[in-house]
Order: structure tokens, then sequence, then C-alpha cells
């Protein structure tokens, strides 16, 4: 069977604006595609997080949620799935994967160093550890670099340079090391199962807590089981628990393969940092056993957490990130390589070759991308990378990146032929594409609130 395993029974109509009324549009968000309205969108892959559509399953799930403060059977019925799905017994139901940020982070870089180490943070968490005093670092495989290689595990951690650092600083001044899977801010591209036993094993060795960023667990464990021989008999639930079990616990926005619009879990080993958490948990998001979530929420999670693993799902769902990627690589637009598991991320610094990352290469494609076809991506590179808080300075990111990030069970691959035809058009005038100077950025996350304007405007 070829086509996509589900049926639709429900649709939601697809604005249509022109081009004048997209470019009004544009204007009055001051070019932040953060701020255009849903209804001023006709393609939406700004984000896959909570963007997705939830099954007959999940919805009839809602009807029976159970709203009790404490102790409902919709969380008996999420913690059956964690425990099934993952193995963890000790956790805690939050509003969405930066809220377990919020209760962990800090904790752990008070209780143990400023340093927290990962293959490479993305947006929030890197913001967290910056709010809570700490000091985030990056140490990406350096076959990442390579846009254009065929390496299938550009999210691997460089487990030699981590070490190195570790060594250097002392392990008590590491607070943490997150593993992030799939690695968004490198292009959704899977980190490797022997990878992720190298960094456990690193982290026993220097006594250092062991976490994984576990939002697309799923389409880790998928691409894991296509590209790492030794398992590609293994189930992917199988592959995905192995994963589990390294970990000292997990972070996860639940709104990615979790497959549900609002959620995350905050997951821990020790049932002693368990109840270290806990009055935070109380005072941030809510009773233990809701957290963050209505009884209705817990539910719906829970079955999303095992439908996640299914690979008719995740067949669908990775295929149509590289049908968009095959269509893209006819013309010759550049994107990360091979295609990661939620979208394709075009190299805007390359499409835009005369624009420099002071002028936002990222930014402005998503502008011009939008105002040609009515599409809304997001830059992944300088300008979301932020300032250093102790500099000032802009952090360079690996790449200038516009992420067409796909979301779950939503669109046909009729809809990618419309991206991919914006982006044919825009090719034939890229020189004339300008860059973008900033009028205006908050201290922190500027990505999701700054202002723009053309340069020479």
């Amino acid at each position: 069977m070829k086509g996509e395993p589900w049926r639709i029974k429900m649709v939601e109509p697809i604005p249509r604006l022109s081009r004048e009324e997209r470019e009004a549009r544009l204007e009055m968000a001051e070019l932040n595609v953060f701020r255009l309205s849903s209804e001023d969108v006709m393609i939406d892959l700004l984000t896959d997080s909570g963007t997705g559509a939830m099954s007959q399953a999940q919805w009839a799930a809602l009807l029976e949620g159970d709203e009790a403060y404490a102790g409902s059977r919709s969380f008996a019925a999420l913690k059956e799935a964690v425990e099934a799905v993952t193995g963890f017994s000790h956790f805690f139901p939050v509003h969405q994967g930066r809220g377990g940020e919020k209760i962990l982070i800090p904790h752990l870089v008070q209780r143990r160093g400023p340093y927290v180490l990962g293959n490479m943070h993305f947006d929030t968490t890197r913001a967290h550890i910056e709010l809570a005093g700490g000091k985030p670092l990056d140490f990406l495989t350096p076959e990442a670099k390579d846009l254009e290689s065929l390496y299938p595990f550009k999210g691997n951690a460089d487990v030699e340079a981590m070490e190195a650092f570790i060594q250097e600083v002392g392990p008590n001044q590491v607070a943490l090391v997150i593993l992030t899977l799939t690695c968004n801010s490198v292009g959704g591209q899977p980190v490797s199962l022997a990878n992720a036993r190298e960094v456990a094993r690193l982290c026993r060795t220097y006594d250092i807590p062991f976490f994984l960023d576990a939002a697309r667990f799923a389409e880790n464990a998928f691409l894991v089981r296509e590209r790492e021989k030794e398992l590609a008999e293994e189930q992917i639930g199988d592959i995905a628990r192995r994963f589990f079990d390294l970990a000292d616990g997990f972070l996860m926005s639940a709104k990615k393969d979790g497959l549900v619009n609002m959620g995350g879990l905050l997951a821990l080993r020790e049932e002693e940092l368990y109840w270290e958490l806990a009055p935070a948990v109380i005072a941030l998001e809510g009773y233990l056993t809701y957290g963050g979530l209505s009884g209705r929420d817990m539910a719906a999670l829970a079955v999303g957490l095992k439908e996640a693993v299914d690979p008719h799902h995740l067949a669908q769902r990775t295929g149509q990130v590289r049908y968009l990627a095959h269509l893209l690589e006819g013309e010759g637009i550049p994107f990360q390589k091979p295609p990661g598991g939620h979208g394709v991320f075009v190299e805007a610094g390359r499409f835009l070759p005369h624009l420099t990352p002071e002028d936002y290469p990222g930014v402005a494609l998503a502008a011009a991308l939008y105002l040609e076809a009515g599409v809304r991506g997001v830059e992944v590179g300088t300008f979301m990378m932020g300032r250093d808080p102790e500099t000032g300075k802009e952090r360079r990111a690996p790449a200038e990146f516009l992420r067409l990030a796909i979301p779950r069970r939503v669109y046909t691959d009729r809809h990618m032929e419309d991206v991919a035809e914006g982006l044919f058009h825009l090719k034939r005038r890229a020189p004339q594409i300008p860059g973008v100077k900033v009028t205006q950025e908050p201290h922190a996350l500027r990505h999701f609130l700054a202002s723009f304007a053309w340069k020479g405007t």
C-alpha cells in the first residue's frame, strides 16, 4: 500500500489570500512569521509541535477524561502507557516540554554546576539553561557540518570532545548531559544507539546525570532501524526502549511524538530525585497526578504514545519528509542531507549566497516564501541561536536554515508539491531577495519576539 495509512473523516478549509493581502499581513507582522495569524497562512510548516491531527481513538479517549484533581483514571492510563513505552515509573505530566525543563534544569544547575552538555540544544532548552545561570555547550559530531554528505547519524554527539571538556573543567561542574533525539537544530537528524551508549558510558564514568530530550523518540527509532544494520529486524518500540533504558531520565514535549496538541513529560529513574522535584512541580505546573494537563489531555496522550511507534505511521511520516526533499533536490535546492525525521531544512545560506549570516538569510527566505506561496516556515540559524548572555555577541550557527517542519497526519503530498513550487519560483529570482535587519529584539528567545525590516528600505 503506497497511500497514507489513514482515512480523512473531517476537513478544515485552507485560507487563500492574494499576494497583496500577504504583503499587508507580513508588513503588519514586521517580517516575523511568528506574528502571522493562522488565518493568514495557507500551508503552515512553522513547527511540527502540537500541530498534528489526533486519531479517532484519541478523540474517543478525550470523552472519557477524568478531571479529578488527584489520582484520576486518566493519570492511571497515562502511567500505564509511559511504563509500557519507556520503562519509567516515576514521571510528572507537564504542560509541554519546556515545563519539564523549567523544573529539572535549575535544580541540577544549582546542585551540581553550571555546564549542560548536549549534541545540540534547541532554543527553549538553551534559554532555560541560561536563565538558570548555566552554560549550554554543544558537542555535535563533526560530520554534521557537511550538509551534502549522506552520513546517517548527523545528530550524534562528539563523545571524545565531550569527555575532553569534562576532564578539563571537572565532572562536578557539569549539571547534566542532554542528548536530543532527533537533533532538531541540525536538521532533525537521528542519533544512533551506538552513540547513545557511548554518551551513557561517559556519564556513568564521571557520575553525571544523563537525560534524553525524547520529543521525537519514535522518529529517531524508525531512522535508527533503517540506518543501524544490527537493529534492522527489531520493532520500533523495542529500539526506542533501548534508548530509554540508557538514561537517568527524559524530557519530552509530547506535542511531537506524543501525537497530542498539548502536553509533556518529565521522567526520572531515581525516586529520590522525583521527590526532590515534586514541590516545584506542584508550584509551577500542578498536582503530581495531573501536572500541567487536564484529564482529557492525559487520556489522549496515553493513546498517542502507543500510536507513535506504529511503523505504518512512521513510514508515512518520514516518507512525506523525503518526498518534499526529493522534489527540492530535483531542482537543485540545497538542504541538509539526508532528510531528517520531521522536516526539510533548506540551506538558506546557499539558496541566497549573496547574503551573509548578518543578513539573516533564514529569516529573509522565510518571509519571501510566505509572500510567494503563503507557506510559513521558520529560520533555524544565527538569529535563533541568539546572543551570548555574557558577551552580548551573536552565536554563529553551523548553518543558516529555513526549517519546513511538517505536522503529523495533516497535509497530503500534493501540499508538499505546492511548497516545492513556491521555492522553485523563488530560486529563479533569488539574487533579488534582500537581507533583513533587526529593528527590535528582546534579551532572550529573540526569534519569537523580534521585529525586522528589509535591508535597503
